[in-house]
């Protein structure tokens, strides 16, 4: 049989039973183990099934949402969350990094653990331009249209002055998670940004509370797979992701 024939057969026992085992595919399809186990591993990383220690379970993604909270009203969501994040990610920075920050409440957190001095920043976020200013940084503020919500500066402007940049680290927010959406976000504009910002960064984190997987937003800015994720702790049926660190110790 067709590698493609056994996959979609695989996703046909998903899409029936909600789960499957290596043992059941291999025996249905007269299928080696290793086989089945390659497989199930190709349609992870492709984002149509989860897998599990000893199988599969389907893929399950939250419906797309348009809504975008305000900085003030995601300001206390998740904090003691977002902040062990914060303090995991602020710890990477080492002297002589420039660093893009990116816009939102996560990032923002990074400022009230970040010790070394020996950095340059560039950031998109007025707010956080202002705090690093005064903890005695060097801060390059990114130009262009600010958008009142997310207080996150936009549009062509900006993605023209972050493109001839290259930084050494760059630390990003997200809306939602998933395998299949990717990392997004509400607005067009502010995912283009990030998009920009993240291709001139030679590592970037997106950090992401647990409670913003299997959540889509509208707009993809970029894939779940290949990105480096920093969480609190493994959202269920992403335990097995290498891609995402888990704040420990935090």
């Amino acid at each position: 049989m067709l590698t493609k024939q056994r996959q979609e057969l695989i996703l046909k026992l998903l899409e029936e039973n909600g789960s499957v085992t290596v043992t059941e595919v291999k025996d249905l399809l007269d299928a080696s183990e290793s086989t089945v186990r390659r497989d199930i591993t190709a349609l992870d990383k492709e984002g149509k099934l989860v897998k599990v220690f000893g199988g599969a379970v389907a893929a399950k993604e939250g419906a797309v949402t348009a809504h975008e909270y305000t900085v003030a009203q995601k300001l206390d969501l998740n904090r003691e969350e977002k902040m062990r994040i914060a303090k995991y990610a602020a710890s990477l920075i080492e002297p002589e990094d420039f660093v893009y920050l990116d816009a939102g409440t996560t990032t923002g957190y990074m400022l009230d653990y970040i010790s070394e001095r020996r950095v340059t920043f560039v950031t998109n976020a007025v707010a956080h331009a202002q705090r690093l200013v005064a903890m005695g940084m060097k801060v390059l503020l990114v130009g262009g249209e600010l958008k009142a919500s997310t207080e996150a500066v936009i549009g062509n402007q900006a993605m023209r002055m972050i493109g001839g940049y290259h930084f050494t680290k760059g630390f990003f927010g997200t809306n939602g998670a998933a395998r299949k959406s990717g990392c997004t976000t509400p607005d067009a504009n502010e995912a283009m940004v990030k998009q920009t910002a993240m291709e001139q960064c030679r590592e970037c984190f997106v950090l992401c509370d647990s409670s913003k997987f299997d959540k889509v937003s509208s707009v993809t800015f970029a894939p779940f797979y290949g990105t480096a994720f920093i969480t609190e702790r493994k959202a269920a049926g992403y335990e097995e992701c290498e891609n995402i660190l888990v704040a420990e110790g935090c």
